[in-house]
């Protein structure tokens, strides 16, 4: 519903296209929820995933169909508010223009494209854009996992792609020779190739090029490696046993993860707060970095072991050691450092104390519903006093993926809309998409729908960064509805979960559609979590005294995200609106006077 001192949406698109012809300078907007009535675009990018203050954006425009006459309108938005806008001419089947955004740090944009001619507006399409000066304050981290010969027209297709999902870092998995020696080297130059641990094929030239690749997109480039790990046999390359972690305290057990025999090897594992252990290890990586231009180290383990020891016989404490480990690492080797979190082992003592860019959390058997994704963000967030953002590794449909199948779109945008929502982002998105914890499995392709979805989802967790993910605060404000539609504060089953988070003077309050799923889990491990039914016009109530100025309505699921100006009533302590469709997740923004 449209906020009642705004005129119908076809006056106000007639009107402001007739404003546009004429070139007047006080441009009225054109509504979001103008009818479309054709489509006639194809693909709409910007050349970058993220911008620096003061870089300008260029967009393509892709034509599936010529119209006489035919126009490009773009309108810029921070938020709710309009900043800009830009008229186009649309002629051949490919339209591009560059735009000069806010030089400020930090902040989300929508470009809402809509092609017009005649009077009427034929398409509407969206794009985001993010504006910050580092990645670590809105990761959108994503994954790479193979590394044979490639040529640069196959690579650019894979970073392209990730580009368009607006991923501002890449987690280069596996790519490494050994993992107590990554870079194999021939000489003092760097081999062309080598196998990685499950004996598939590595070439330098293809780990080089992707770098480039993502740094011409303004995407980070982090090597993968354990912080502990090292091949059987070792010791040949100058690893000692009196660095090891063991079983037991009289050390005949040296802890190991145990891998498929015909890999490389099992992972030997080694004290992370052994001094000796860390000038080795970091000394290696140094070496990484002097022949490949990687941006920082992204940093794995292996989750809780149990009671370990040292070589003298001294308990361990793995998650102090990991601590020491990082500090040491980032004082001989200043780079980005991001390290996981496996089922949230360490992350008490690593985000407040490790020099880390953002947390990052591998989420087990021990989160399994949907709540315990925004436990786990809200958790992080605590730990770390608001400070670092999270980016959470959440394999989904995991069973399905031991055979060739789909992934199921409703799973993977319901586990999306919750981890957005709380404030995070999901680890997901490669060369195909994340099903396992060896990042290589490609047993389930994404279907054209989810696909198309997925870049929706993107471009609103960007496009709305600042009211998802730039210091918010928990809310007690809470929501009711009517009828046949149940509201609770709590995610369950057959209801519609609303929590809220509170930045400023502002209140933003989500809607995810629980109504019609089969499953809480949100792994969604066979498949089988179902597509909701849209609700329509939904109505909602708030308890509030204070006197609200307006309400912003936006979801991925209506109108390409594009925001909404509601109307509302608030009488006797009660704040009445409604939402015009709630699918998947919806957001609201209460602004007060």
């Amino acid at each position: 519903m449209i906020s009642k001192k705004k005129k119908s949406t076809a006056v106000a698109a007639l009107s402001c296209l007739l404003i546009l012809a004429v070139g007047c300078s006080n441009q009225k907007e054109i509504e979001a929820e103008t009818v479309v009535s054709q489509r006639m675009m194809s693909g709409l990018t910007t050349d970058k995933a993220a911008y620096r203050p003061g870089e300008k954006v260029s967009f393509k425009l892709d034509l599936s169909k010529a119209e006489p006459e035919a126009k490009v309108i773009v309108q810029y938005r921070h938020l709710g508010e309009k900043i800009g806008g830009q008229e186009i001419k649309a002629e051949g089947e490919q339209v591009t223009w560059d735009w000069a955004p806010p030089k400020e740090n930090g902040k989300g944009y929508m470009a809402e494209v809509f092609i017009t001619a005649k009077g009427e507006v034929k398409d509407h399409l969206n794009v985001a854009i993010d504006v910050s000066a580092d990645w670590k304050k809105f990761p959108r981290y994503g994954y790479l996992a193979d590394f044979h010969s490639m040529s640069e027209e196959e690579m650019s297709q894979i970073i392209d792609r990730l580009n368009r999902f607006h991923i501002n870092g890449i987690q280069f998995y596996d790519w490494q020779y050994k993992h107590h020696e990554p870079l194999k080297m021939d000489g003092d130059q760097p081999a062309k190739e080598w196998p990685d641990i499950a004996n598939r094929p590595v070439s330098f030239d293809t780990i080089k090029g992707y770098i480039d690749l993502a740094h011409s997109k303004n995407m980070m480039a982090m090597n993968y490696n354990l912080l502990f790990g090292a091949y059987e046999g070792a010791e040949a390359d100058g690893v000692m046993m009196e660095w090891g972690l063991y079983k037991d305290p009289t050390q005949t057990n040296q802890d190991k993860h145990p891998l498929p025999d015909n890999w490389a090897s099992d992972i030997m594992l080694y004290d992370p707060s052994n001094t000796e252990w860390q000038t080795y290890l970091i000394d290696k990586e140094i070496e990484v970095f002097k022949h490949l231009k990687f941006d920082g180290w992204h940093v794995d383990q292996l989750g809780d072991r149990g009671a370990l020891w040292n070589a003298d016989g001294e308990s361990v404490k793995l998650t102090q050691g990991y601590v020491s480990f990082l500090k040491a690492a980032k004082e001989k080797l200043d780079v980005d450092y991001v390290m996981n979190a496996v089922g949230q082992y360490g992350q008490a003592f690593m985000a407040p104390q490790a020099p880390l860019e953002f947390l990052y959390t591998e989420v087990w058997d021990g989160h399994p519903k949907y709540g315990s994704l925004k436990d786990i963000i809200d958790q992080n967030s605590a730990y770390s006093k608001n400070k670092l953002n999270t980016v959470l590794a959440a394999y989904m449909n995991y069973d399905l993926a031991n055979s060739p199948g789909e992934f199921n779109t409703p799973g993977v945008l319901l586990t999306d809309a919750v981890i957005f929502a709380s404030g995070g982002s999901h680890l997901e998105l490669g060369e195909n998409m994340l099903a396992k914890e060896y990042f290589p499995n490609k047993n389930l392709t994404i279907p054209a729908e989810l696909e198309e979805q997925l870049i929706r989802y993107y471009d609103f967790l960007v496009a709305y960064q600042n009211l998802l993910r730039d210091g918010l605060e928990e809310s007690e404000t809470a929501a009711s509805g009517t009828g046949a539609v149940e509201i609770s504060a709590e995610p369950e089953q057959g209801k519609i979960w609303s929590f809220a988070k509170r930045k400023g003077e502002s209140e933003i309050v989500h809607f995810i559609n629980f109504s019609d799923a089969t499953t809480m889990e949100w792994k969604d491990n066979r498949g089988e979590q179902a597509t909701p039914a849209e609700r329509k016009n939904v109505d909602i109530f708030i308890p509030t005294e204070r006197e609200v100025a307006d309400i912003m309505f936006a979801s991925p699921d209506y109108y390409n995200g594009s925001p909404v100006k509601l109307s509302f009533e608030q009488n006797n302590g009660s704040l009445a609106f409604k939402l015009p469709g709630l699918k998947y997740w919806d957001l609201i923004t209460i602004s007060y006077k």
